[in-house]
């Protein structure tokens, strides 16, 4: 069975995060372990280290994701932006290692420019840097598939294998397929057979044995927008039907599926946003 999940808030202590999973019975969780919005931030402390070891061995929630600065372009053309973006990536595997999270979620990157191949060559000699720099981590870093808004590479298959093909050492990383992002990015996913569709050519292309994580979103925008807007499940243009065929593939059913949906609470119900949908995510999968 798929083990669901949500990103969760890690205000007041890493181990926050923990203690939300827990509340809203995920299996799962992502989380971020800096400010995703500063590049700088303190070090981890030894108290705060020994918090969220003492909270994750009270629960069976696994695996932890961690999503990654939404700064870091590894694909500039621009040294310095490149260059501080690839001590940023490696600050936060750092912290993962120190953590023992198993996966790290980044975007490839965006070329602002320079054109795709430029691009591309940026993200895979970040790629090779990250292994040189860090050659015994134990995280694996997944790129994320995104919508092509702008510039940003990785909403094609095809560039996602260019990208792990051409690094040094491909088995260091993997992929997370966003269902929100490959639906703007023109992959049908509307419908069991679109779904199966998508599957295989992830497979011909990537291969799935590279794919360790689902973000699952629904979609405020149509097929092929290239714009990445997120929608609680079900509500949005991707709809049940499809998110249901994702939750039920066979080929998906030992992955993580993770929510990126809006929070809040419900002005209907009352009920917290990420019950509801985590909700939805369990009634699919009964069927």
């Amino acid at each position: 069975m798929p083990r669901f999940g949500a990103h969760m808030s890690t205000a007041g202590g890493l181990e926050n995060g923990i203690a939300e999973a827990v509340r809203f019975k995920c299996d799962a969780l992502q989380i971020f372990v800096k400010n995703q919005r500063q590049w700088n931030a303190p070090p981890l402390t030894g108290e705060q280290a020994r918090a969220w070891f003492d909270a994750r061995s009270r629960t069976a929630v696994a695996p932890v994701v961690v999503h990654d600065s939404y700064l870091i372009n590894l694909g500039s053309p621009d040294a310095k932006a490149w260059q501080r973006s690839l001590e940023a990536i490696v600050d936060e595997l750092e912290r993962c290692d120190r953590l023992g999270i198993e996966l790290l979620v980044t975007h490839p990157g965006s070329h602002v420019g320079a054109g795709e191949e430029a691009g591309i060559a940026n993200i895979v000699r970040a790629m090779d840097a990250l292994v040189e720099r860090l050659p015994k981590l134990s995280t694996r870093v997944l790129l994320e598939v995104t919508a092509g808004q702008g510039t940003n590479l990785g909403c094609r298959f095809e560039q996602i294998a260019a990208m792990i093909g051409r690094c040094a050492k491909p088995e260091a990383f993997g992929v997370c397929l966003d269902t929100c992002h490959a639906f703007a990015a023109g992959y049908d996913i509307r419908t069991p057979e679109g779904v199966a569709c998508t599957l295989d050519e992830f497979d011909a292309t990537i291969g799935l044995e590279r794919l360790h994580c689902i973000h699952l979103n629904d979609s405020k925008r149509e097929l092929g927008s290239r714009v990445d807007r997120h929608e609680h499940i079900g509500l949005g243009m991707i709809g049940a039907r499809g998110l249901a065929a994702i939750v039920r593939e066979p080929r998906l059913a030992h992955l993580p599926m993770i929510l990126e949906t809006p929070k809040g609470t419900d002005p209907k119900s009352g009920r917290e946003y990420d019950a509801i949908n985590l909700g939805k995510l369990r009634r699919y999968l009964k069927g």
